[in-house]
């Protein structure tokens, strides 16, 4: 089995502006409308997660995401484990990260 691929929010938001990456955001509802990272998302709350609903066809990176890094690591582990991707990423420190780095964020 893969393991998860650790990735730096500077190096997602390179593959974002390139287009060669997408989002899958598995943090609850009342986080998501707080701030959120700008670009191709898919929202998956860990509370009620659909494995089936991962995007398996984009020809992208996917990158889990939560707050800090733990939820988004559950998750992309376990799609890694039941074979619905053979390569998936985790961003390092989740959006606390993403904003520690200066990178931009959406609200509302």
């Amino acid at each position: 089995m893969p393991d998860l691929i650790e990735t730096s929010a500077e190096e997602v938001q390179t593959w974002l502006d390139e287009g060669t990456a997408m989002i899958v955001d598995v943090r609850e509802d009342n986080e998501v409308v707080q701030h959120r990272i700008a670009g191709e998302t898919v929202h998956l709350p860990l509370s009620r997660f659909n494995p089936d609903a991962v995007p398996t066809d984009s020809g992208k990176r996917v990158i889990f995401v939560c707050a800090q890094g733990v939820r988004s690591f559950q998750a992309g582990q376990y799609i890694l484990d039941q074979e619905i991707l053979s390569e998936a990423y985790n961003l390092s420190d989740g959006i606390a990260g993403w904003a520690q780095a200066g990178l931009p964020l959406e609200s509302g």
